[in-house]
């Protein structure tokens, strides 16, 4: 649909006010003088698609002034008067004899449930995986309100997301003073060890040099205690909150690894974007190999801490400074996901200079760091290219108790693959979680007929069929940058028998009549989302229990008779 303004002495109006075809049949002049094939003196009212009644116009004129110049290109032609909504028309035929007809411009189609969410929330979840970190926006304060509410819906802990409260005179003047003003209130109420500014869509349309902000505050406020201020750009327009978590991952890493220290053995993992409950397996399966690991970033404590008795002002855990300053002494980085393996090196995220795309490739370019690229652990497959990197690294083989709960997991393939083999699945959210869960399910024999992610240049096809080679009969629908309504409409044609994803599938899942398996980041229809397990052998053996049991509740609940025993 089009909303169309008529001239009123008849001149083609909108965009056929340049070079073109008139929907009468017409063509209009250069710079809007009118149509070719001239029009009706003392026309009262121009018609709805732009041309006056003497123009062999299709339907009846629309309402305009009561009066009108004798001549079609007299000056009052730049009053515009706006006309009712209608469908735009086809301009197949007609035209100015001897001119091809204009091409039909393709309908606009906006997004209206996207598939990911904005890019500095995943930023301010990666800092607040910081010991002593406070996140910071630079833009208007509805944009921390509404970060703040998702976070806490999923993991229901306090989020406390400081910001610059931008408004309209600082759109026009810059945000400069704000921004300094609001570190250093955050300074006075919390005593940061660290102030993760990201900035937002607004500063990054009026051109903020945050970088440069912040060195006239380091010269300023140079007397005080200042904390570290590690800032990453994050327009929301120009990703999902997977690249605002990456980047911010990288700008620590890029900002705060400066200095080669002595070895100290430690691996570094960078686990990307995984649940509380993810964090600490990971941690325990490398301390199983006897190994010291710093993770980065870690949420687990922040985002999922005990309850106390007295209000901290931060809460406790996190990656110490001191870790993320000494990783150039690690014995080995292992950073996990395929698609961020893919990343080409170019422009960062970060301060906006060029440079390695990940924190890991900056560890291995700035100090010679060995680096184990490999997919996010969720199944078996992947899960074992995991442990071979610690192997590698470590020099030892896979420490009993996970070598138990791989041989668990491998028993649990052959008793539920009866109640899931040939059914068929919808996958989307994250794209190195998608790759991950299509790689499990296929393991225990589901068919993806549909992946879908938000993230645009994830390698999402490329990657699927890394990860399922020799085992999936055929690739599924892969979309990348994917609205809802775009998945839906795809999956509506595929038959699914359950989908797995996030809560923003539900929708889809009750008008379908399927299960939904809740996996990622959002899950705000159910308690403990954020205490999911996903990776690792058990992590495996938990979501296959999930997703056989989600089948397997479908199947009772259709049953007419019902029934309790398998």
């Amino acid at each position: 649909m089009t909303l169309d303004y008529v001239a009123n002495d008849g001149l083609c109006a909108g965009d056929d006010a340049v070079a073109g075809d008139c929907d009468c049949g017409g063509s209009c002049a250069e710079f809007g003088a009118g149509c070719a094939n001239g029009c009706a003196d003392g026309c009262a009212n121009g018609c709805a698609d732009g041309c006056a009644d003497g123009c062999d116009c299709s339907e009846a004129p629309e309402a305009g002034p009561e009066t009108a110049p004798d001549d079609c290109g007299s000056a009052s032609a730049a009053l515009l008067t706006p006309v009712a909504l209608k469908a735009a028309p086809s301009n197949t035929g007609g035209g100015k004899p001897g001119k091809a007809p204009r091409p039909k411009r393709p309908d606009f189609v906006s997004t209206t449930n996207a598939c990911k969410l904005c890019t500095p929330l995943g930023a301010m979840l990666a800092f607040r995986g910081v010991e002593g970190a406070v996140p910071f926006l630079h833009g208007s304060q509805g944009c921390a309100t509404y970060m703040r509410r998702y976070v806490i819906s999923h993991y229901r802990e306090p989020m406390d997301i400081a910001s610059s409260s931008l408004g309209e005179k600082q759109a026009v003047y810059g945000g400069g003073p704000n921004l300094k003003k609001g570190i250093l209130n955050v300074m006075k109420k919390y005593d940061p060890a660290l102030v993760g500014v990201a900035t937002t869509c607004l500063t990054e349309t009026i051109g903020d040099d945050v970088g440069g902000y912040l060195r006239e505050f380091r010269n300023e406020f140079g007397d005080l205690d200042l904390p570290e201020i590690v800032h990453v750009h994050t327009p929301s327009y120009s990703g999902t909150h997977m690249e605002g978590w990456n980047a911010a991952v990288r700008a620590l890493v890029d900002q705060l690894a400066i200095d080669k220290v002595e070895p100290h053995g430690k691996v570094a993992l960078l686990p990307g974007f995984v649940s509380p409950a993810d964090l600490r397996h990971l941690r325990d399966l490398v301390t199983d190999f006897g190994s010291d690991v710093v993770i980065l970033p870690d949420l687990s404590d922040p985002l999922d801490g005990p309850a106390l008795e007295d209000y901290t002002p931060l809460p406790e855990g996190g990656t110490p400074l001191a870790d993320i300053r000494a990783l150039s002494g690690a014995a080995a980085v292992i950073e996990c996901g395929r698609s961020l393996a893919m990343t080409p090196t170019g422009p960062s995220g970060s301060s906006g200079s060029a440079g390695p795309a990940t924190a890991g490739r900056v560890l291995h370019e700035r100090f010679g760091l060995p680096l184990h690229a490999v997919g996010l652990p969720i199944g078996l497959r992947e899960t074992d290219a995991l442990v071979a990197a610690l192997e590698a690294v470590t020099g030892k083989p896979l420490p009993r108790r996970h070598e138990l709960e791989r041989g668990r997991f491998v028993d649990a393939l052959v008793d539920g693959h009866k109640y899931v083999s040939g059914k068929r699945a919808v996958v989307y959210g994250e794209a190195d979680l998608v790759i991950g869960l299509v790689s499990l399910l296929t393991e225990i024999g589901v068919h993806t007929v549909l992946a879908a992610t938000g993230t645009r240049g994830a390698h999402l096809a490329e990657s699927i069929a890394a990860v399922t080679e020799g085992m999936l009969p055929a690739m599924p629908a892969v979309i990348e940058g994917a609205d809802f309504e775009e998945i839906a409409d795809t999956a509506e044609g595929l038959s699914p028998d359950l989908l797995v994803g996030n809560s923003k599938g539900y929708r889809y899942a009750r008008q379908w009549n399927i299960p939904l398996v809740r996996a990622g980041f959002p899950i705000h229809d159910r308690f403990g989302g954020h205490r999911l397990l996903h990776v690792g052998y058990a992590g495996a053996q938990a979501l296959m229990d999930r997703i056989v049991n989600a089948v397997i509740e479908k199947t009772q609940s259709d049953s007419p008779v019902g029934y309790c025993y398998l």
